[in-house]
């Protein structure tokens, strides 16, 4: 959660400040804050709300520095609100932090400070680390810091900023992503090189107990433990134009209609048509180490956690392997048997920072086993410490409720699947059906977003329901719970995902007349016991709508809407069929006025626990 960023150079800094918030505001925008040192004091504007409200307070403000850092708040400790606002500043006001993560002996840290006669203003247990360096400061910032850190349990990402050293920020990650930007004759620190972007593509990530000294001339890095590190320079591969909104009228909007790019992008390079197979060399696994594997565990969370539940279907049915999915925010709590040799897990994370599933791999990893990841973001931690890995190359996705991200991750579990499967129980006349049907997926979701204008119609006549039910099988099931899902995130209206089989077992008692009830019905194995669960939402009055097979027109007896998609393998059906569901919640959405790609209480990166 969070964003933060920071600069250091010759340009005016507020300027640079509130562009690089606007380009993290993904992040959180229940507040946000600046901090500039300057020879009168530390200066600093904080303001409640999105960043549009802290730009129009320091509108028309000069303020004579070269240096500042900024913070877009996610509120954990502490109301969202003015005082509770980053950055922080210590009782003496020589100090300033912003801070993204959670202190957790905060409360003790706190009570020794009062203990001192220190005095505190807020809520937040970012003020209680400010304070803590505050009081530890002898000689340097940098040496204040570390020793303040010595001391702290949790998670953080921040920055560090003193009027006694205008010159100097320094940053410290632990569990909170940090990476800084190399301009020329100008640094920038960030918690994501969307901040950057548009000023330079040289960046460093830092590691967990990893801090910089950052200056207009340089960086030093260094762990906590103030051992010297020497870090390697990355290059940004994508620019500014990937994330504006290019004229759509939402992020979210953009991202549904970028699929068709976003998948092929996924699979470039991927596919061997000669072969009747796929490559994923970032697994660093060989068709032996492939046919070694017994089981497959998946960590993931929220979106991620239902393309996950879609990658089990596919593993078990195609390929044979045992898999299981489980929530990452549960497994490392939980006590569960050491896993047995020939055990893979899989992690899938959009951001590569997730919280709850970057500790879950890393205690898969602890146990002994080989993990493996399913990341967007290239440099993020989880793919730096995975044993292997594949990129989705969806490119930076700025819509809160994820949308081709998801259609990537499915895309790249379908290759997973087919290159285990090969190497198992597919044979290779299946391989090349599979192969073709991959090709095609892009094209197909093309024909697919054409049904935009019918499904607007569709949310204009029930936007103001609310309650809806989303109801699939097979391969569909996880996909009615990511349509519930995203209406959830970005409409609040209250909806709910089922097995459609599940409905006889306690929801069906919700559905009346008002209750719109969405199927997914393709033409696959068991399209007729779905029709028959269309039947007894009919005999109750409920309002169907259906996302259908393209040339079943027979299903419309069955039901007041229907949407077709186009026709592909069973395994492959999840792809398109999100996307209606995509479309229906953007919509529903935009027509009850909320904030499409900002929802209330929600950000991108879940970095916290």
């Amino acid at each position: 959660m969070c964003g933060i960023v920071g600069y250091i150079g010759e340009r005016k800094v507020l300027p640079l400040l509130l562009e690089g918030l606007k380009r993290l505001e993904y992040r959180g925008y229940d507040s946000s804050g600046i901090a500039v040192p300057t020879e009168q004091g530390i200066w600093i504007a904080k303001e409640k709300g999105k960043i549009a409200a802290l730009e129009s307070e320091i509108n028309g403000v000069s303020v004579e520095g070269r240096l500042g850092i900024a913070h877009t708040r996610w509120a954990t400790h502490g109301a969202p609100n003015r005082t509770n606002a980053h950055p922080h500043v210590d009782g003496t006001g020589h100090f300033a932090i912003v801070h993204n993560g959670i202190i957790d002996n905060y409360s003790q840290l706190r009570a020794e400070l009062e203990e001192e006669g220190v005095p505190f203003e807020t809520d937040t247990d970012t003020e209680v680390l400010v304070q803590l360096i505050s009081h530890l400061y002898e000689d340097s910032l940098e040496s204040a810091v570390r020793r303040a850190l010595d001391r702290v349990v949790g998670t953080y990402g921040i920055a560090v900023v003193s009027d006694n050293e205008p010159g100097t920020a320094v940053i410290a990650r632990n569990g909170s992503p940090l990476v800084i930007g190399i301009g020329e004759d100008e640094m920038f620190f960030a918690s994501d090189v969307a901040a950057m972007v548009a000023h330079t593509r040289q960046v460093i990530y830092l590691e967990d107990g990893e801090m910089a000294v950052i200056r207009q001339n340089g960086h030093t890095t260094k762990t906590i433990g103030n051992v010297h590190v020497d870090k390697d320079v990355h290059e940004v591969d994508w620019d500014l134009t990937k994330i504006e909104r290019g004229g759509f009228a939402h992020f979210m909007l953009k991202e549904i209609y970028d699929q068709p790019r976003s998948i092929r992008d996924t699979m470039r390079g991927r596919l061997l048509l000669d072969r009747a197979t796929a490559k994923l060399s970032g697994l660093n696994l060989t068709d032996e180490d492939s046919r070694e594997i017994r089981r497959i565990v998946f960590l993931a969370c929220g979106t991620s956690w239902h393309a996950a539940l879609v990658g089990e279907y596919m593993l078990e049915s195609l390929a044979g392997i045992p898999t299981e999915v489980q929530y990452a925010s549960e497994f490392r709590y939980r006590r569960s048997p050491t896993p047995e040799p020939g055990t893979l897990f899989v992690t899938i994370s959009q951001s590569g920072e997730t919280a709850d599933t970057l500790a879950a791999m890393r205690e898969a990893r602890r146990r002994g086993s080989r993990a493996v990841g399913l990341v967007n973001v290239v440099g993020s931690t989880i793919a730096r410490e995975n044993d292997g890995g594949v990129y989705l190359h969806a490119g930076p996705e700025i819509g809160v409720a994820s949308t081709k991200a998801f259609t990537c991750q499915l895309t790249a579990l379908a290759m997973m699947t087919l290159i285990f499967g090969r190497a198992r129980e597919i044979s290779e006349a299946t391989g090349h059906g599979i192969v073709q049907s991959l090709d095609r997926l892009p094209d197909q979701v093309e024909e697919t977003l054409k049904t935009d204008g019918a499904i607007r119609a569709i949310a204009e006549q029930y936007a103001d329901r609310p309650n809806f039910l989303y109801l699939g099988r097979g391969y569909n099931f996880p996909v009615a719970l990511e349509g519930a899902l995203k209406l959830k995130e970005i409409s609040y209206i209250h909806a709910e995902g089922y097995p459609a089989a599940e409905m006889k077992h306690g929801p069906i008692a919700l559905i009346d007349d008002n209750m719109p009830v969405v199927f997914i019905a393709t033409q696959d194995a068991i399209y007729d016991k779905i029709i028959a669960n269309i039947q007894e939402v009919r005999a109750r009055s409920g309002k169907v709508i259906v996302i259908a097979s393209e040339g079943d027109e027979a299903i419309a007896e069955h039901a007041d809407h229907v949407i077709h998609i186009p026709r592909t393998h069973d395994f492959l059906t999840p792809i398109l069929s999100v996307i209606p569901l995509q479309l229906l919640a953007y919509h529903v959405a935009v027509i009850r006025g909320c904030d499409v790609d900002q929802p209330r209480n929600l950000a991108k990166s879940v970095t916290v626990e």
